[in-house]
This record gives C-alpha cells, sequence and structure tokens, in this order.
C-alpha cells in the first residue's frame, strides 16, 4: 500500500513539474482532447448501457450549464485566479519551501484536501446542498457531468481556491497545473466506463466505480466517497465505501433543462413529483396490484376494472406523494364521463 501510494505521489511529482512549462491554450487542449477520449470509450466500452435520447439529453443540459456558467463567471474564472496567483505568490506559506517540484506537490495536495472538506461540508447543510444537488441530479452519470455545476455553487468554489491561492502564495503555473489536472481526474471519475485495475487503482485515486457510489440515490450511499482525486481523504476521516449504487441520481422529478437547473438549485423543498402520464413503472406496478386485490374483493364482478384501476391510482398516489398531489393527479389524469381508457389504463 505505502509503496503504492509513493510511486504514485513520484509519478504525479514528475508530471507536475512538466505541466508547469505549459500555457493556457495547451491546458485547454489537454482537456478538450482528454474529454473526447473518454466520451469515446464511454460509448465504446460502457459500464452501465444508458439510453441514448436520455444521454443526449444529458450531454445537452451539461454543456449548456457549462457554457452559462463560463459566460457568468467569466471575471472569476482560471484568468482571474491567475492574475491573483501573479500577485500574492511571494506572499503564502508555501514561499518557505524551495524546491519547486514539491511546492507544486503540495499545493495539489492542499488543494484536494480543501476540495473533498467543501465537497462534503455540501452534502451536510441544506443551504448547500440546495445548489450542489443540481450535480448529483443527471440520472446518467456520464464524463460531461462533471461539468453540471450551479453557477452558485461555481461562485463558491471559485471563492474558496482564491482564498487558497493567497494563503498559500500559489504561483500562475501551479494554478493552472492543478487546475488542469484537477479536471482532468474528474472528467475521468465520473466517466461511465470500467477499467481493469480500477479497485486497486481506488486505493489511492476516486476512480469511477468509487464515484458511482458518490451519485447513488440513497444518501447513506451518496454520503461517501468526497474525494476529488485523492481517495486518501475518505480513507483517513472515514467516507469511503466501496458498492455499487442501484440508482444513479436523486429521488423524485427533478429538470433536465438548463433553465430548471439553474432555477431547482435555489429550491428548498421536494421537487414536484412526476406527472401523472410520465409515472414510472414500479408505481404501474403498485396501482396494478393495488386494483388486483380491489377487484378480488368484489369477486371479479364484470364493469368494475376502470374503477377499481382509478381508485388505486387515487390511493398510491396519495400515499405516496400525499393528498395535494393526489388530488392534482387524479384530476388531471381521471378518464372521462365516455368512460374511453386514459393512457395509464
Amino acid at each position: 500500500m505505502f509503496s503504492e501510494i509513493t510511486s504514485f505521489i513520484t509519478f504525479v511529482e514528475s508530471y507536475l513539474t512538466w505541466l508547469s512549462s505549459m500555457s493556457t491554450k495547451l491546458a485547454t487542449f489537454i482537456l478538450l482532447i482528454a474529454f473526447v477520449v473518454l466520451s469515446a470509450f464511454e460509448f465504446s466500452f460502457p459500464k452501465r448501457r444508458l439510453p441514448v435520447k436520455q444521454l443526449f439529453l444529458s450531454y445537452q443540459t451539461n454543456a449548456g450549464l457549462f457554457i452559462f456558467n463560463s459566460l457568468v463567471i467569466s471575471l472569476l474564472s482560471v484568468a482571474s485566479l491567475l492574475m491573483l496567483a501573479d500577485r500574492y505568490s511571494d506572499w503564502g506559506l508555501l514561499r518557505h519551501i524551495s524546491n519547486p517540484a514539491w511546492k507544486a506537490l503540495l499545493s495539489f495536495l492542499l488543494l484536494d484536501l480543501m476540495l473533498y472538506l467543501w465537497h462534503r461540508i455540501s452534502h451536510r447543510f441544506d443551504c448547500l446542498w440546495m445548489f450542489h444537488k443540481v450535480h448529483h441530479n443527471d440520472p446518467y452519470l456520464n464524463v460531461s457531468t462533471a461539468f453540471r455545476l450551479h453557477i452558485v455553487e461555481l461562485l463558491i468554489i471559485t471563492a474558496l481556491k482564491s482564498a487558497y491561492i493567497v494563503l498559500l502564495g500559489v504561483d500562475k503555473t501551479m494554478v493552472l497545473t492543478n487546475e488542469t489536472l484537477l479536471t482532468l481526474f474528474i472528467m475521468f471519475h465520473h466517466s461511465n466506463i470500467s477499467c481493469r485495475g480500477e479497485k486497486r487503482l481506488g486505493r489511492v485515486i476516486i476512480s469511477p466505480y468509487l464515484h458511482r457510489a458518490h451519485h447513488s440515490t440513497e444518501r447513506n450511499e451518496h454520503d461517501t466517497n468526497y474525494g476529488a482525486v485523492f481517495s486518501i481523504w475518505d480513507r483517513l476521516f472515514g467516507t469511503l465505501a466501496e458498492l455499487e449504487p442501484v440508482k444513479i441520481g436523486i429521488n423524485n422529478s427533478s429538470p433536465q433543462t438548463v433553465s430548471g437547473l439553474i432555477k431547482f438549485g435555489f429550491t428548498v423543498d421536494s421537487p414536484a413529483p412526476v406527472p401523472a402520464y410520465e409515472l414510472d413503472v414500479s408505481l404501474k406496478s403498485m396501482i396494478a396490484e393495488a386494483a388486483y386485490y380491489k377487484a378480488e374483493k368484489r369477486a371479479f364482478t364484470p364493469g368494475n376494472e376502470l374503477r377499481d384501476w382509478l381508485e388505486a391510482k387515487r390511493e398510491i398516489i396519495r400515499m405516496v406523494y400525499g393528498d395535494k398531489t393526489a388530488k392534482k393527479q387524479a384530476n388531471d389524469s381521471d378518464c372521462p364521463t365516455t368512460q374511453q381508457p386514459c393512457t395509464l389504463c
């Protein structure tokens, strides 16, 4: 275990030294190539077979949100962080370290630790979760999910990174290197892929199988594996979980459009239930079972099939969503007096 960590740190250190001389254009090019490669792997060797239509919608929404965030945060982007680093690089705590490679490695480790702590409290406090849940509501986890962030959360993270730069005295090359590596790792662990040896890899870094658990719909599962790059923080603080989630996303219905996600980030209450015509298969099964028992009580007397279904539907919706929603669902979807079958009948 220790030898693996040492080898990986040596590997990261060498790359940090090499990347310190690259430009912003090169960093952007590297990230673009990595995105394309990971997307190609997802389509060719997916961990989970995802519906093409819904996957396309996920890519479209995440790309739109990324573009929107990029436009809004243009004054607080990497460029502004680089300017901040240029001004305060000689002020911070790292100025006492003379070796540039160790300085770069330490800055990266501390950045990852800061993001781990931030991620953890985002799940702990409702005032932060309301924005962070936008990232979690993608039901089709893929490489583009890495860019599904609410603008408010992105602003807070940028402010934290600014404070980190000033406190440590991180210079421009380290900022650019750290941001590039961080984005590469985040794209990687959001990818819908399964690579050979990823469990061994997960001993040191957050690999896709670890981060899938973090996107589980179950709270006891998604409140784990908070790391952005290294899994050592989760191991150290007892938040590591090695499991395969049954379902990805968040419970109940939530918007899947750019404008809907921006509004969704400002909602504290539970999301609205799924409309009657979009009831999922499990809910339909519950209604069908309840209707069967009603028919059984009537000794399967002919002519009551529609009545049994509608009564069962109202009761199940009331049980799942509450009285107010049950009335609305029933009013929206009850069959007319002509007794023509509705879409659920």
